[in-house]
C-alpha cells in the first residue's frame, strides 16, 4: 500500500508577521506563528489558480493571511487583515475563510463575538494586490441580530457564494414572546468580492452552533448540508440544493438519528458532490438511532441517501470527517484519538462513493490540533492539518493508500 506522500511541515517559523500596508498603518508587528499556536488553532486554505497556496488563520484576537509557493514548504510572513484586536468568534465550528478569484482578489470572512450571548456578526473584506493591503472590513449583512458559522464558495461563474447560521428570526420571535428553537440559515451572493447582496433566509429552525457544509451542484446552485431541528427537539442533518441562486430547493433528511438534544453539538458535516451528480455527507451524532460519525451518499439532488455507514467505532473517539470530491473520485478524512496519540486517518472512493478503500493513517500528533481539512490542485487531493507539536502540515494524498 502506498503511504500518503508528506509534501510540507512548516509551522511558518520564519519571517514573523507583517502588517498589511495602506488600510493599517498603526498596526503592531506581532509574534511568529510559533508563539501564537497556543492562542487558536484554525488555518483554511485556498489554492489560487498559479499554485500559490494561501492560508488564513483565526488567533486570540486578529485575522492572519500569508502564503507559500512550495506547497507548504515555507510560508511568507503573515499578514494581519484586521486592523486591530477583535473579539474573534473562537467556536470549534467557526473559522475565517479565504477564497480566490480568478482575477486573483482574495476574499476573506471572518465571525466575530458582539457579547457575552455568543452573538456574532460575520465581516468580509478584499485585496487586490495580493495580500500586502486588506479593504475596510464591512458586515456581510446588515442586520444586526447574530450571524456565526460562514462558509463561502465560489461558483463557476466567478460569484461567491456564502451561507452562514442566523439569529434574527429568533430576535423577532423573542421579541414578539413566541418559540423560535434554534437559528436560520441565510445566504447572500456577490459578483465581484468586494459587497454583498441582501442576505436572505433560506429555511427557519436550524441548529445555531454547527459548521455548514456547502458544495455546488452546478453554476448557481449552491447545496447547503446542517444540522436542522425537527419537531422543536430532534437535530439531525438535512440538505437543500438551490433550484437557482435566489431560490432554495426543499429540505431533504440525510438520516434519521433521531438526536434529541437541546443544546450546541458545535460538531457541523461536511458536503461533496461528485463530477457525476452524486452527494456525499459526513456527520457526527450521538442520536439513539446511531453515535457517532457516519457517511452516506445519494445519487443526485433528490434521490434519497443511502444507509449511514460508521466511520470508526465510538471508543476511539471519533471525529470532524471532511470529505473531497475531484471528478468522481472522493476523499474522506476524519479525527481518531487512542489515549496517546490524535490520528487522522482517510478513505478514497474511485467510482463516486460505491466502494471505498480501507481507512488508511496520514498523520498523527499527540497535542491539541485543528480540524482535518481537504484541498485539491488542479487532480491532486490534500490533506491540510494544523497542530500544536508539528506545526501546519500539507500532505498530498495519492490515488489509493
Amino acid at each position: 500500500m502506498r503511504r500518503a506522500l508528506l509534501l510540507g511541515v512548516a509551522a511558518l517559523l520564519s519571517g514573523g508577521i507583517a502588517v498589511a500596508q495602506h488600510q493599517h498603518p498603526h498596526m503592531q508587528a506581532m509574534d511568529a506563528f510559533a508563539a501564537d499556536a497556543r492562542d487558536a488553532f484554525t488555518a483554511t486554505p485556498a489554492f489560487g489558480a498559479d499554485g500559490t497556496l494561501w492560508l488564513v488563520r483565526g488567533m486570540a484576537d486578529r485575522v492572519l493571511v500569508s502564503r507559500s509557493t512550495d506547497l507548504g514548504k515555507s510560508f511568507s510572513p503573515q499578514i494581519s487583515v484586521t486592523p486591530g484586536p477583535i473579539g474573534m468568534d473562537w467556536g470549534p465550528d467557526s473559522r475565517p475563510q479565504i477564497l480566490i478569484t480568478a482575477s486573483g482578489r482574495l476574499v476573506v470572512t471572518w465571525a466575530v463575538f458582539k457579547d457575552k450571548q455568543f452573538n456574532g456578526r460575520v465581516y468580509a473584506t478584499y485585496s487586490d494586490d495580493n495580500g500586502a493591503s486588506f479593504a475596510a472590513a464591512r458586515p456581510i449583512t446588515a442586520d444586526d441580530a447574530s450571524q456565526r458559522f460562514q462558509q463561502t464558495a465560489l461558483d463557476a461563474d466567478g460569484r461567491i457564494f456564502a451561507a452562514w447560521i442566523d439569529k434574527r428570526g429568533a430576535a423577532a420571535a423573542r421579541a414578539a414572546g413566541k418559540p423560535y428553537p434554534g437559528a436560520a440559515l441565510a445566504y447572500a451572493w456577490s459578483s465581484d468580492g468586494k459587497t454583498f447582496g441582501d442576505a436572505t433566509v433560506a429555511l427557519d429552525n436550524t441548529c445555531e452552533c454547527c459548521r455548514l457544509g456547502v458544495a455546488l451542484a452546478g453554476p448557481g446552485r449552491p447545496a447547503v448540508l446542517f444540522r436542522n431541528v425537527f419537531g422543536g427537539t430532534t437535530r439531525d442533518h438535512a440538505v437543500i440544493t438551490f433550484e437557482n441562486p435566489t431560490t432554495p430547493g426543499p429540505l431533504r433528511r440525510v438520516s434519521i438519528d433521531d438526536w434529541k438534544i437541546d443544546a450546541c453539538p458545535h460538531h457541523g458535516p461536511s458536503l461533496a458532490i461528485a463530477a457525476d451528480g452524486s452527494y456525499h455527507a459526513a456527520w457526527f451524532t450521538g442520536g439513539e438511532a446511531r453515535q457517532g460519525i457516519f457517511y452516506a451518499r445519494a445519487d443526485d439532488g433528490v434521490a434519497s441517501f443511502s444507509e449511514p455507514r460508521a466511520l470508526s467505532s465510538p471508543e476511539r473517539q471519533p471525529g470532524r470527517p471532511y470529505l473531497l470530491a475531484i471528478g468522481n473520485t472522493v476523499h474522506l478524512v476524519w479525527k481518531e484519538f487512542d489515549g496517546t496519540r490524535t490520528r487522522i486517518l482517510w478513505q478514497v472512493s474511485h467510482d463516486s462513493g460505491r466502494s471505498w478503500s480501507a481507512a488508511h493513517p496520514v498523520a498523527d500528533t499527540d497535542d491539541a490540533s485543528d480540524h482535518p481539512l481537504l484541498i485539491a490542485r488542479k487532480s491532486q487531493a490534500f490533506l491540510s492539518w494544523l497542530t500544536k507539536t508539528e506545526g501546519y502540515r500539507l500532505i498530498a494524498l495519492e490515488d489509493s493508500p
